[in-house]
């Protein structure tokens, strides 16, 4: 059994198309079958049924597929954890962030972890929480600054929580408030609102406070990333959730704050629980935890952004 054989083997099971496999691992279709072929002739037992033009996993390759996966990765932290100790200084440490917290809370981090260590290879992914839990548990990332979900996390992760955050209502115009000085969920019942794409935690947040509120959200515009979901709301097309943190430069848009208890959210940073964090990982989620602890010390956390001092709800 060779390492090349359980790459392929994992690209077609995860795309589950030899041709599109072949493509994603760099070589050609006729190449990766055979090598496939090899693989099950190794194994003693076929690994995909072919049905029609349809590829699935057979119980053997059902069996092997995390297997597979733990080894590639194991390997992958081998080779750049020998590179680090024999002094190469070539490191790669992969982030992930929310837009959010890609604009907040990653720059003075990323600053310090370039300060102290200007050779390691530096990559980061902005995108939504649940795109972001994938990328982690396809092994695209190391560390990522997730939402936590009102569920959980997936149990192949590692998430601590680190900060909580509260959600403004962002709009152009002044909302309507049925009663009190102190906007409530229910004076959105009537109002358009501008709706973040699947993936976002923001849109599922938004969706089910209105939900417990006992009303579905009329949407103007729905789909939008942060960018776009702000700039529709500085068009006068609805209002939106947003973090506080996220339209502090933003002079076109209006801010109004949810009467206690709010809407809160909890960050947190996770890892695969599976794989050993390389010497690169681990020192970018000390600078983290670090800079939240001087930051909190100091009061100079986002807007709306507080230190965890209890476990979420």
């Amino acid at each position: 059994m060779q390492l090349h054989q359980l790459k392929y083997f994992v690209a077609v099971a995860e795309v589950r198309h030899f041709t599109q496999a072949a493509d994603l691992v760099g070589i050609t279709q006729p190449s990766l079958s055979k090598q496939i072929h090899v693989l099950e002739d190794t194994l003693g037992a076929p690994l995909f049924e072919r049905v029609r033009g349809n590829i699935t996993l057979t119980a053997a390759g059902e069996a092997l597929l995390p297997l597979a996966k733990r080894i590639l990765a194991d390997v992958e932290t081998a080779t750049r954890e020998v590179q680090e100790l024999v002094g190469l200084r070539r490191g790669r440490v992969r982030l992930g962030a929310t837009p959010s917290l890609a604009t907040s809370l990653a720059p003075p981090v990323l600053r310090r972890f370039r300060d102290a260590h200007p050779t390691v290879d530096l990559r980061v992914e902005e995108g939504g929480s649940q795109d972001l839990v994938r990328d982690l548990l396809r092994g695209d990332l190391d560390l990522a600054l997730i939402i936590m979900p009102a569920q959980g996390t997936d149990p192949g992760l590692r998430a601590d929580p680190i900060l909580t955050e509260s959600l403004v209502v962002a709009s152009v115009d002044p909302l309507p408030i049925a009663s009190g000085d102190d906007l409530r969920i229910t004076d959105l019942r009537d109002q358009p609102l501008v709706m973040f794409r699947a993936g976002y935690d923001l849109r599922d947040a938004t969706l089910q406070a209105c939900r417990d509120a006992g009303f579905e959200p009329t949407l103007s515009v729905d789909g939008g990333e942060m960018d776009a979901v702000l700039s529709f709301v500085e068009a006068g097309l609805g209002a939106a959730l947003v973090p506080g943190s996220v339209v502090a430069n933003r002079p076109g848009i209006r801010v109004t704050r949810l009467a206690p208890p709010g809407v809160r959210r909890t960050i947190a940073v996770a890892r695969r629980r599976d794989v050993v964090p390389t010497h690169a990982g681990r020192e970018l989620r000390r600078i983290l935890l670090d800079y939240v602890h001087t930051a909190t010390a100091t009061d100079a956390l986002p807007p709306g952004v507080e230190p965890l001092t209890q476990d979420p709800p």
